[in-house]
């Protein structure tokens, strides 16, 4: 596997706005992985197309939001407790993480990825390479990106920006993207990602 090296992420907000020139100049540089995931591409026909709107929705999507305030409720009540009870705390949050996980796999095993669908990747946090068997993808065309990252089962979604293309002797190109739209939780699950990528290299070594 080759050694983990940097890319750059573009921020939150689309680069053509003023919030995204000013992110775009503030960029950081991030590690990336070579790793294989499941990956699901959709051109946008609309710059401010949200990414959910190119995927077909499961009924779960509709449960989204008061997953999320459910969330937030536990971790505040959680920091509650962590002054009063460490050990309960830690506790609580592994059987949360066992939850979450569960929730996860049980959503992916509703709308399971075809064998294809899986495939080799660089990624990090600014972007994402891959390898892709239509040449119809041109520079500077806007994609909707879902990721799932085992074996956690993360599916983080983006907005990408095409910044290069290379032609492969088997056929299809290489496709270099820049995250141009990407929420602050999606960001984390890919840094976490990335993260334990890394750990289970150091342990293998």
């Amino acid at each position: 596997m080759p050694k983990s090296s940097t890319t750059k992420s573009a921020g939150r907000s689309p680069i053509n706005s003023p919030q995204g020139q000013e992110s775009a100049n503030e960029r950081r540089e991030f590690f990336r992985i070579d790793d294989r995931i499941g990956l699901e591409v959709r051109p946008l026909a609309e710059p401010d197309q949200a990414v959910q709107d190119d995927f077909d929705l499961s009924p779960r999507e509709t449960f989204t939001a008061d997953y999320r305030r459910l969330d937030a409720e536990f971790r505040n009540l959680m920091a509650s407790l962590a002054e009063r009870d460490r050990l309960v705390t830690g506790l609580l949050k592994t059987l949360n993480s066992k939850l979450d996980l569960l929730a996860r796999i049980i959503a992916f095993e509703q709308n399971p990825l075809q064998p294809e669908d899986w495939q080799q990747v660089t990624l990090s946090e600014g972007g994402l390479s891959f390898l892709h068997p239509q040449p119809g993808i041109k520079v500077g065309d806007i994609l909707a990106i879902r990721m799932t990252l085992p074996p956690e089962m993360f599916q983080p979604e983006a907005v990408a920006r095409v910044l290069e293309l290379k032609p492969v002797s088997a056929g299809g190109c290489w496709v270099h993207t820049e995250f141009t739209e990407l929420e602050d939780s999606d960001r984390q699950q890919i840094a976490r990602h990335v993260m334990r990528w890394q750990i289970r290299q150091r342990q293998k070594a």
